[in-house]
């Protein structure tokens, strides 16, 4: 009967028929079809990061690049799989989540008239100036609305990350980059609530932004009026239990159960991520969980751009490419002549106004956040949206060539440029005129000032680069030997006089900007000692290696500062504490470098997982080193140091090549973790 019925029955349901006679389930085939897929989307996109972050380019460009191609306008890879756009939409709201967790009343405050002032105005001309150019082609004033709010937007994550590495956080364009892109983060919320509306008409879209602003004030005053009296207290419970699991758990929990809330009331599940980051923002744990939360933004949002890479039609582009030139060139000058126009409105010099401008005229992440809305509503044809989607692409592709290329750019036609360029020199320069051997201090954060207050007190002359205006006018107030100046540049340096100075030191901890000051110091003056600060041990060869003197980490420093006071109150003599200290310093912190990672370092791991670490290797009965010398293994070839041997409880610092391995003992290794399992190894198999 079973087999007469299979015979009638279609194709379709013949073959659900035979699979639930054969006893697999219909869920397990279809994860069975679905695994390939996502198994392909993870090691595309895996292979893609890995390649731009090579290029130096943003990992964004490498998802939207997986989707183009897999995507049903190329090989159409990803038939049927609708899984991804699901997950892409946590995406989004673990993002907004994140803006949440940036989001500081104080920090707005502080900066009100660039953010509501200059950030306000860039948002709003755009959308007056997209809108316009819409309109002139035909198309409604809710299509040009919403075009604008996707091309106003610039990227966050791409310029945050420019201007910390470029050291330009302070300079007067880096503090006008920053509240613009501040209040674009905040006009996506109302621009996500606004398109949705635009399907209606006017009459009922009035209706539905009436009812939507009610809800939002509502739900808004209940949250932030009892959630912040709550959130504090429910954090204090969580984290009493001294679990990570739970604590990521809550997260989770009140990130989704929020945005669940809002999508409840009609609003947007984006705006409820929003306001549950803010609320977090305002307790002790934020630095916690935005690092907790990290990992899944990160990979979410991977999945949403690859989604959006998806939408793009390659044939269709590249029949119209002269089109995305056009709208591609469009942006860029139209959103550099509007910012630096605005940036001069509001007291910047021409450079800074330019400066400003060519940051911020690409698009950015949000941009495609807003288009994924505009295609759900179907606002604006195909065609149109194929062609922003493509200039978006190329904008951000070309937004760090700009940004490397800006410099150059403002001295060419920036005119005034070079007078002040020419006057900052001039001041440095007449701070160190009579003055010699004297110490360059660059940097003059905490680090910097107390070392100043050291020195004078030895009655050596300093000169302090910094480049913080405000630190700079009050510090030199103050009677402090501080001017603005970059000392990552090479006019500089040689204005602060370094042919004349005795010592120069580096006192900000970032690696690639102590490396550019070593290097314009070993073409100028090779001989000239430098002392240069950094965080911890991983990059004390780097620093040494690029000419430093000595290279002081903060962390190991502190490690025996503790040790000292600690040895001293236990009974230990002074002398003998100071002796101590004193060859360790001498052997360049060996005996201190690496340390044991457990499980609390999982997270750092994943970020420093190729620095040196320590590592103990037990020699049982069989194992391959019993018997052998340290110097006939040569471990050394493989990257590791063993940096102790304890036999019988007696600990063995630094051990000869002479050294005996016997059973029982315990080897400590220093290395990175691929060259401690081979060192491992030789030392157990030979």
């Amino acid at each position: 009967m079973i087999e007469a019925s299979i015979a009638e029955a279609p194709a379709a349901q013949r073959l659900r028929t035979h699979l639930r006679v054969a006893g697999t389930p219909p869920q397990a085939k279809e994860t069975m079809e679905t695994l390939p897929i996502i198994l392909m989307l993870l090691g595309a996109s895996v292979a893609t990061v890995i390649l731009f972050r090579r290029l130096s380019l943003p990992p964004v460009l490498g998802y939207l690049l997986v989707g183009t191609l897999i995507g049903p306008h190329a090989l159409n890879l990803a038939a049927g799989f609708s899984g991804a756009e699901h997950l892409a939409e946590f995406g989004v709201v673990f993002l907004m989540f994140s803006i949440g967790l940036e989001f500081s009343l104080p920090k707005l405050y502080a900066m009100k008239r660039i953010v509501f002032g200059l950030g306000f105005l860039q948002v709003l001309l755009t959308l007056v100036a997209v809108t316009a150019v819409v309109t002139g082609f035909g198309l409604s004033w809710h299509s040009g609305v919403a075009l604008g709010g996707v091309l106003a937007m610039s990227s966050t994550a791409v310029l945050t990350k420019l201007l910390s590495e470029r050291l330009e956080l302070d300079a007067k364009h880096g503090r006008e980059v920053m509240g613009v892109l501040l209040f674009q983060d905040l006009a996506v919320v109302p621009l996500l609530i606004l398109i949705p509306s635009f399907s209606q008409s006017p009459e009922q879209m009035a209706v539905m932004m009436g009812i939507a602003l009610v809800k939002a004030v509502v739900v808004l005053s209940l949250v932030l009026f009892f959630g912040q009296r709550l959130m504090c207290k429910w954090f204090d419970i969580v984290a009493r239990s001294k679990s990570t699991e739970l604590f990521m758990l809550n997260v989770l929990l009140i990130t989704l159960g929020l945005a669940y809330l809002t999508d409840l009331t009609g609003l947007s599940l984006a705006l409820g991520a929003f306001v549950a980051g803010m609320l977090i923002s305002e307790t002790d744990y934020r630095h916690q969980v935005a690092e907790d939360i990290k990992p899944f933004r990160d990979v979410l949002m991977g999945l949403f751009f690859v989604t959006i890479g998806m939408l793009l039609d390659i044939p269709l582009v590249l029949q119209n490419f002269l089109l995305v030139l056009a709208v591609l060139t469009s942006l860029l000058l139209v959103k550099f002549a509007l910012v630096a126009g605005l940036s001069r409105f509001f007291g910047s010099t021409p450079g800074s106004a330019m400066r400003t401008g060519l940051w911020l005229c690409a698009g950015g992440e949000f941009g495609f956040v807003l288009l994924s809305e505009i295609k759900v509503m179907h606002l604006v044809p195909s065609l149109i949206l194929q062609i922003v989607l493509a200039a978006l692409v190329l904008s951000m592709l070309l937004a760090p060539i700009i940004v490397h290329y800006s410099d150059r750019l403002v001295l060419r036609f920036a005119s005034s440029e070079w007078l002040l360029r020419s006057m900052q020199l001039t001041m440095v320069a007449a701070q160190t005129l009579s003055t010699e051997k004297h110490a360059v201090i660059c940097g003059f954060g905490r680090s910097g000032q107390y070392l100043a207050r050291f020195l004078a007190q030895e009655a050596v002359s300093y000169v302090a680069l910094d480049l913080d205006p405000e630190r700079v006018r009050e510090a030199a107030a103050a009677g402090e030997n501080v001017v603005y100046g970059d000392a990552t540049r090479r006019e500089t340096l040689i204005a602060a006089g370094i042919n004349r100075a005795s010592v120069v030191i580096v006192s900000f901890a970032d690696t690639r900007a102590a490396e550019k000051v070593l290097h314009h110091l070993r073409e100028l003056r090779p001989e000239l000692p430098v002392v240069v600060r950094t965080l911890d041990e991983k990059d004390f060869e780097t620093l040494h290696r690029a000419g430093a003197a000595e290279v002081v980490p903060e962390t190991l420093e502190a490690s025996m500062m503790l040790a000292s006071h600690a040895l001293f109150h236990v009974g230990v003599p002074i002398n003998r504490v100071l002796k101590r200290v004193r060859q360790t310093r001498m052997a360049r912190y060996r005996s201190l470098r690496g340390f044991f990672h457990g499980e609390s370092d999982r997270q750092e791991d994943a970020h420093d997982h190729d620095e040196p670490r320590l590592h103990s290797v037990s020699l049982g009965d069989g194992a391959y080193a019993i018997g052998h010398t340290l110097g006939e293994l040569a471990l050394p070839d493989s990257g590791v140091d063993v940096t102790v041997v304890r036999r019988r409880d007696v600990r063995a610092l630094e051990p000869s090549a002479d050294t005996r391995f016997e059973a029982g003992d315990v080897v400590v290794l220093l290395g990175v973790p691929a060259a401690l399992a081979v060192a491992e190894g030789k030392l157990l198999k030979g």
